[in-house]
């Protein structure tokens, strides 16, 4: 795996050359490999509202940010782009009028699968949603 794929700023950087994941605001603040966890941020902005009344962010971009945050856990740890099979949200609570931050832990990683929890809080802390994605690993 090279050195570069592991590191935050190079990994932010892949991040901003995807236009949706720039829409979004994602940003990946920590990263820890052997620990195997990486935390992102998602900002509050309008454009992800349910309804810009409400400022309540829309449960897809929710679900994006959990899709994000495991797929470049993995990344990270595989040196490899990485397709997701499955992900599923639970929504615990709206996130009204927050910004987000994704918790992504990998359960498991093996040579052709990975498993990657990822839990989401708003800024008082609170759980407001988590995630289980399942992604392939296998090179070739």
């Amino acid at each position: 795996m090279s050195q570069s794929i592991t590191d935050k700023d190079d990994l932010n950087s892949i991040m901003r050359a995807s236009p949706f994941i720039e829409l979004l605001g994602m940003e990946i603040t920590e990263i820890d490999i052997p620990g195997e966890t990486l935390e992102m941020k998602m900002p509050l902005s309008n454009l992800l509202s349910r309804m810009t009344v409400l400022r309540q962010i829309h449960g897809g971009a929710i679900a994006s940010l959990i899709d994000t945050a495991a797929t470049f856990l993995v990344m990270a740890h595989k040196g490899l782009g990485t397709p997701t099979i499955n992900i599923r949200t639970d929504y615990l609570k709206p996130a009204d009028n927050t910004d987000l931050l994704a918790k992504a832990r990998i359960r498991r990683i093996g040579r052709t699968v990975a498993v990657v929890d990822v839990d989401v809080f708003n800024d008082s802390e609170a759980l407001i949603a988590i995630g289980r994605g399942t992604f392939g690993t296998k090179t070739t």
